[in-house]
């Protein structure tokens, strides 16, 4: 009984050493819990700070051309060496050339003589010299055609003047009974300005005494004569012709 009892008090007594240690961390985690609640509710009821942040960028820097490199000449290709081709045994005739037709020689054009400036000079004078030449001569032409003209008409005015003043001494010739031939009288007649006839005088003779007298008083009796239109068709000396049967 004594030991029994002994050794139940022993077993009593014995303390566990584990659950002292349980017992003291499971305190340290419950305080550390605690200030961590305390703590952490205190800092969310602090007021945030106001933080200044400068952002920025590094420029980016300007790219940097590189210029090309020019690209390497290509390594010439070693020249292959011919194939030796081996000679026939048999000899190859040469092929005949034929000789090329020869080329048409060009003849060389004859040397131009050179004008001379002294002649060229001479020549364009005298080339306008005939060209004035011509140009007077049209112009002589022209002068000369126009007095043919003039004097054509001037010698029809005048024929015309002569008629009339041969008509009105017609009108006074008394022809004789026995003429019967158209022999030809010609008379030399002076006159005045005014017409009036200063002289008659028998040129040529119609070979009839009696015709011609009686055309030299036609004359007289038909004085005053005819004046012209045109002043200048007037002549002092008149030549006139008269054929009794005109």
């Amino acid at each position: 009984m004594t030991a029994a009892a002994g050794t139940s008090t022993m077993f009593d007594e014995r303390v566990d050493p584990g659950r002292v240690a349980s017992f003291v961390l499971a305190a340290a985690v419950h305080l550390l819990l605690f200030t961590v609640l305390v703590f952490g509710v205190r800092w969310q009821n602090r007021p945030p700070e106001a933080i200044e942040v400068e952002l920025w960028s590094e420029p980016v820097p300007a790219p940097i051309q590189v210029e090309p490199k020019p690209a390497p000449a290509p390594e010439p290709l070693a020249a292959k060496p011919e194939p030796v081709i081996p000679k026939p045994d048999i000899a190859l005739k040469e092929p005949v050339k034929v000789k090329p037709a020869p080329k048409p020689v060009a003849k060389p054009e004859p040397s131009k003589p050179r004008v001379d400036e002294t002649r060229k000079r001479i020549n364009e004078e005298l080339a306008r010299e005939q060209a004035s030449f011509a140009v007077d001569r049209e112009r002589q032409q022209i002068r000369d055609q126009l007095a043919r003209d003039a004097t054509a008409s001037q010698k029809r005015d005048y024929e015309a003047y002569a008629g009339r003043i041969k008509m009105k001494i017609r009108g006074n010739i008394v022809l004789p009974l026995d003429i019967k031939a158209n022999p030809e009288a010609i008379f030399d007649v002076v006159q005045l300005p005014t017409g009036g006839v200063l002289s008659v005088k028998l040129r040529k003779s119609s070979g009839h005494a009696g015709y011609d007298e009686a055309v030299e008083r036609a004359v007289l009796k038909s004085s005053p004569l005819p004046r012209p239109d045109r002043p200048e068709l007037f002549q002092r000396a008149l030549e006139l012709k008269f054929r009794p049967l005109d």
